[in-house]
């Protein structure tokens, strides 16, 4: 691959990966485990679409054509992926802190409570500055208590902080949405992976309307319009769908899955929402 077409895919990549991140950094995925079901994703490919011609990919072949080691290799392709969860996220720091303050003597009441803590204490009394040291590693006493606040796990006031529940659930996306992330996000890429290698009259319909220089005035009107459209758009393409349908029985084999999707999407806050 030559350099230029690096630097370009490498571009496309940083531009798909960031709103990727927003999301998994929202609802606490580290980057190590982020890595993980990288290299997962590059062995699983490669093993499906790239070996060689007329044969089955090799431990070997896959090892040389994505340059992990064949340990590493062997591993990530035996890997369950519904078990891919690593020790970095399986003991996230955060949660070793609310699970030492309910279970620390120290930090937990007779009942097995949390007890209200201080953000600081005089010599060696239990405090919450204390509790992070002792359960998060190089995590700043303050930095732990913002990603506990944005989790609304905790109540911090003048007399200290108090843990608010028991369970650390960093984002509010529900599991539907995040369903449609995978779903939907990895239809759009495959299309566009088609489309890369595809001759002229086997393309997949990949079409956008875009504007820099729309009114900030008839933005909200052009939501509008785009929702009702695309709406009547979809609720016309369902329906011939449905009147399309097979029996499975009768055919003889399962249906052919089909789909089309339509987004929205405005760049940076409008005038009303910035301070």
């Amino acid at each position: 691959m030559t350099s230029s077409l690096q630097q370009v895919l490498a571009r496309a990549l940083l531009a798909l990966l960031k709103p990727l991140v927003r999301i998994l950094l929202r609802n606490g995925m580290a980057c190590g485990s982020f890595s993980e079901l990288a290299k997962k994703a590059y062995v699983d490919v490669a093993f499906e679409d790239f070996g060689p011609t007329g044969r089955k990919a090799s431990i070997s072949h896959v090892s040389a054509l994505t340059g992990l080691t064949r340990k590493e290799t062997k591993r990530l392709h035996e890997l369950d992926p519904h078990t891919t969860d690593t020790s970095e996220q399986r003991y996230n720091r955060t949660v070793r802190v609310i699970s030492g303050w309910i279970h620390d003597p120290e930090f937990a009441g007779p009942d097995g409570s949390a007890r209200p803590l201080p953000i600081e204490s005089e010599g060696t009394g239990p405090s919450f500055a204390r509790l992070v040291k002792r359960y998060s590693g190089d995590i700043t006493t303050r930095a732990m208590l913002t990603v506990l606040e944005s989790a609304s796990c905790i109540e911090h006031s003048e007399d200290g902080v108090r843990l608010l529940t028991h369970a650390y659930l960093p984002g509010n996306d529900s599991h539907d949405m995040l369903a449609i992330l995978g779903k939907d996000g990895g239809e759009l890429v495959a299309t566009i992976d088609h489309n890369l290698v595809a001759g002229k009259g086997r393309r997949r319909f990949q079409r956008k309307v875009s504007n820099h220089r729309v009114d900030a005035a008839a933005v909200e009107a052009f939501e509008a319009l785009s929702a009702r459209k695309a709406q009547r758009l979809l609720e016309e393409l369902d329906a011939w769908l449905a009147r399309h349908e097979v029996n499975d029985i009768d055919s003889g084999g399962p249906g052919h899955y089909v789909s089309l999707g339509i987004y929205y999407y405005e760049q940076g806050p409008r005038t009303e929402d910035t301070p």
